[in-house]
């Protein structure tokens, strides 16, 4: 099992024109769980795009580097090809795109991408007839949650940004991602970057580090306890 870091130092960006996030500082390695929570609008999702070179978002200082390879300035595929791979809060339809086609073309070897997906469908509870479908179109907003799941392991990244992955699970099947998802943080020593505002999420995923989020900011980190501080108190403090 490879040791990867992915470090981020003073990242500033822009979304539609406008200032979002202004100084993240945080380092991930492999094998851990890192969370990060925040109020609506202090940058959270903006910080997974501009991770992952998501147009539209536009880094305007700092560095983000995945085993000391700088990726800012890459094409989001270069980015994927060095081992980022990110699980949108809506994920989106490819139409007359498989899920086997993208995960071949993505680099998965053609003999062995359909039992891996069919396997790693059972997981995450994915109906496998789901599989032959083009990627996403017309699946519940769970299904496509978990499809997401199901490429991730299949294509075994270094490090994953899931964007909110347990927004519209139902109690099963987020008790089903989330153990996919810890288990490869030992399988292969998966690095975890996710985003959420439930403290629900923690009680099936098990955190290292808990981050708080406010103004495009990190302003504290600490343990899982941090989580439980945060729902029983809310971001007001922090803002302040």
């Amino acid at each position: 099992m490879s040791d990867h870091v992915l470090t981020v130092s003073g990242l500033t960006a822009t979304a539609a024109g406008k200032e979002v996030l202004t100084g993240v500082n945080l380092e991930v390695r492999s094998g851990e769980v890192h969370v990060i929570m925040g109020p609506n609008g202090s940058g959270k999702s903006t910080l997974a795009h501009a991770l992952m070179g998501r147009p539209g978002t536009v880094v305007t200082g700092g560095s983000i580097k995945l085993d000391g390879v700088e990726l800012v300035g890459l094409p989001a595929h270069e980015r994927a090809k060095a081992g980022l791979f990110l699980a949108l809060q809506q994920p989106i339809e490819v139409p007359g795109v498989s899920v086997r086609d993208a995960l071949v073309a993505a680099g998965v070897a053609p003999e062995d991408v359909s039992t891996t997906l069919v396997n790693e469908a059972e997981a995450v509870g994915l109906r496998t007839a789901l599989l032959d479908r083009p990627m996403n179109v017309d699946l519940s907003g769970g299904e496509a949650k978990r499809n997401e799941i199901v490429q991730l392991a299949t294509l075994r990244p270094a490090f994953a940004v899931l964007d909110e992955i347990d927004s519209g699970l139902d109690v099963d099947a987020l008790g089903s991602v989330s153990r996919r998802i810890e288990s490869a943080t030992k399988e292969w020593g998966l690095g975890v970057l996710a985003i959420t505002h439930f403290q629900r999420l923690l009680d099936e995923l098990h955190a290292d580090t808990i981050h708080v989020l406010v103004n495009g900011a990190i302003v504290q980190s600490g343990g899982p306890e941090l989580a439980k501080e945060l729902e029983a108190t809310g971001y007001a403090t922090f803002a302040k």
